[in-house]
């Protein structure tokens, strides 16, 4: 059996997700956001994916790399974290990547705050990862892989 063909995915996480780890464990856990993207290295490269992790506390930076994503990238996987239940401008750049989108979240979203059940971001996304805490992201990144393996 043949090994899959590399591709490149972006994996977007918004506001304050650099936090995790470091406060209230009982929403998010206690791995660092260092510790995700060490999961999520180690995820993708078993998956033979290579796979582009950055935050940003700011819109417009996660906008830019959605656009360059257009250009760059097979998938993409976003947390908007708090900009999931505000940015249309967010949700209008996703509507422009031709490829599969994850959605991910580290708490199940319909268990919180009533504001958090309406995500921006799902009208763009492929599939929606919520509630499983750090292992939701290794889980985003199998589910993109089989995606990308399924025939257009």
């Amino acid at each position: 059996m043949s090994k899959p063909a590399r591709r490149a995915v972006y994996f977007l996480n918004g506001p304050n997700a650099n936090l995790y780890g470091l406060t209230d464990t009982g929403t998010y856990g206690a791995d660092t956001f260092e510790t995700l993207e060490s999961r999520c290295a180690i995820e993708a490269k078993r998956l033979s994916l290579t796979l582009d992790f950055r935050q940003s506390n700011s819109e417009g930076a996660l906008i830019d790399w959605v656009q360059e994503a257009i250009r760059k990238a097979d998938g993409l996987i976003v947390n908007g974290a708090g900009l999931t239940y505000t940015s249309i401008a967010l949700l209008d750049a996703l509507l422009a990547f031709p490829g599969p989108i994850v959605e991910v979240h580290m708490s199940n979203i319909y268990r919180r705050e009533p504001f958090r059940h309406h995500s921006y971001i799902s009208k763009a996304a492929t599939g929606i990862v919520a509630g499983l805490g750090a292992d939701g992201y290794e889980i985003a990144i199998a589910a993109m892989r089989r995606l990308l393996d399924r025939k257009p």
